[in-house]
């Protein structure tokens, strides 16, 4: 497997909703930055997770395609539950997306993934 079009976006727009991601998370909350940054990295995840199945295997999607599908549920869910002021609901969806985004980029650092041997051989680790 080779760096195509697309798995380059899916990388930078991954990229981007882990750092606008951490920002939001350390904002102050219900400000007009946090609503605007939480826009822009809901629509990051949106489309990293859109981006996704357009990566196989052989012709052939694995399983982290599930964690796609579950990424376009509850940042969806997230944003609909802020929208109608259920705080909570929306605190818990965005920060399990979070989550989900961070373990996603730990499996894709592994020395046996395209993305991991790049950066591992790039800082001489391997």
């Amino acid at each position: 497997m080779h760096f195509t079009p697309i798995i380059i976006a899916h990388i930078a727009t991954a990229v981007g909703a882990l750092v606008i991601g951490a920002l939001v998370l350390t904002l102050r909350k219900g400000t007009p930055l946090h609503r605007l940054l939480g826009r822009s990295w809901a629509v990051l995840m949106l489309t990293t997770a859109l981006l996704s199945f357009g990566i196989r295997t052989s012709g052939h999607f694995s399983w982290i395609h599930l964690l796609s599908l579950w990424i376009l549920f509850a940042v969806s869910a997230s944003v609909f539950a802020a929208m109608h002021g259920r705080i909570r609901a929306h605190r818990r969806g965005m920060l399990g997306a979070y989550a989900g985004l961070a373990i996603a980029a730990l499996f894709t650092l592994l020395p046996s993934r395209l993305l991991g041997q790049l950066v591992w051989h790039a800082t001489g680790l391997l």
